[in-house]
């Protein structure tokens, strides 16, 4: 079987690593504090924090904002997980309380539950009682965790809703918060400007790629099942992904499979690359088509210099202008995820899009 997975969540044999990562997490859980969790999209960030999650057996609830629409909506769906992990009559006994009572359908075949509030509903009432039967619901021995993923999204939700939030969760002492994000910078302003309701509620966690060795060993332990050139083959994935988490399983698991074939063995890293750059051509050309010349410019730039594309010889070689004119572009352009920062500077996050600008340029 092929060993490595990439597009959900990464669990047991297919997680790699994390050591510092899970015990810092673990620490944090295990203590009364919230925790704030920030990384590029597809750096492992959600399947962190459900292995450490997992481990510690206690009862939690993971929502992702960006499928919430409005605070009513949010506060249904808070409602509808505390269903799946509590029992419905102990759950009426407190729902009945409720200052709005929601509607509530229950599926006689899987007895599921489907919770939802009117629109018109008085947003901090309804808000207020779902986040206090959490913490009514938890208990000292039993913390329940909540998860919040794509927090960034929570002002996006409606107005002011991110003030009621924090107007009540500061009063929960059995509930840990957990807020994940994909854009570093947005989750700043929630947590670290002083005039966010959210200042310094938690403890802010920013998590990187997976360090070179880690990420070599965990490859190279697979690979010595079907090759015996498994360090040589892990080294050329890496060069191209850079330990990029998500990019480096799919690269693997594609080079796994030519392997198996016996197909395009002699490089077969090389072949793999290849595979997915036409696999991906259509969707690469699609979003190509979207940008606006800066952003064309920048990218075709960072695709063939290791030059900072915020210096001014970068500017110079790609005809880019103004340096603050390049500063604004990068920052849209890392608000959508196709640039990301890291130690080294700034990078393209998709490796097999990089490839993909060069050879169209290279043609």
């Amino acid at each position: 079987m092929n060993p490595f997975k990439f597009g959900s969540i990464v669990e047991e044999s297919y997680f790699t690593n994390r050591v510092k990562e899970i015990k810092k997490v673990r620490s944090v859980l295990e203590s009364e504090n919230h925790l704030i969790i920030s990384s590029p999209r597809r750096y492992g960030k959600t399947s962190l924090i459900l292995k450490v999650v997992k481990e510690l057996d206690r009862p939690f609830i993971d929502i992702d904002l960006q499928i919430i629409t409005t605070p009513e909506d949010l506060a249904a769906q808070l409602l509808n997980r505390i269903c799946r992990i509590y029992p419905f009559e102990k759950m009426k006994q407190f729902i009945k309380h409720f200052r709005i009572i929601p509607s509530i359908s229950i599926n006689p075949l899987t007895s599921e539950t489907d919770v939802s509030f009117r629109a018109s509903t008085y947003t901090p009432v309804v808000l207020e009682d779902v986040l206090n039967l959490l913490n009514k619901l938890s208990t000292v021995e039993k913390r329940l965790i909540v998860i919040f993923d794509e927090f960034q999204d929570i002002k996006k939700i409606g107005k002011d809703t991110d003030h009621y939030l924090r107007s009540y969760m500061q009063h929960h002492k059995n509930i840990n918060y957990v807020f994940l994000s994909s854009q570093e910078s947005l989750i700043r302003e929630i947590f670290e400007k002083k005039k966010s309701p959210f200042y310094h509620f938690g403890f802010l966690f920013p998590i990187g790629k997976i360090t070179r060795s880690e990420i070599k060993s965990y490859l190279v332990s697979r690979f010595k099942k079907i090759t015996s050139k498994q360090d040589a083959v892990a080294g050329s994935i890496l060069n191209i992904t850079h330990s990029h988490p998500y990019y480096t399983q799919q690269l693997a698991f594609t080079v796994w499979e030519i392997l198996e074939k016996k197909s395009g063995a002699d490089n077969p890293v090389q072949s793999a690359l290849e595979e997915l750059i036409r696999y991906h051509d259509i969707d690469y050309e699609r979003l190509w088509n979207t940008f606006i010349r800066t952003y064309m410019k920048i990218l075709i730039g960072m695709s063939f210099s290791d030059k900072s594309p915020l210096s001014e010889d970068f500017s110079r070689q790609f005809d880019l202008g103004a340096t603050s004119t390049v500063y604004s572009s990068i920052k849209k352009l890392m608000q959508k995820g196709y640039v990301v920062r890291t130690e080294k500077g700034y990078e393209i996050d998709d490796p097999f899009f990089k490839r993909w600008i060069r050879e169209r340029r290279l043609r």
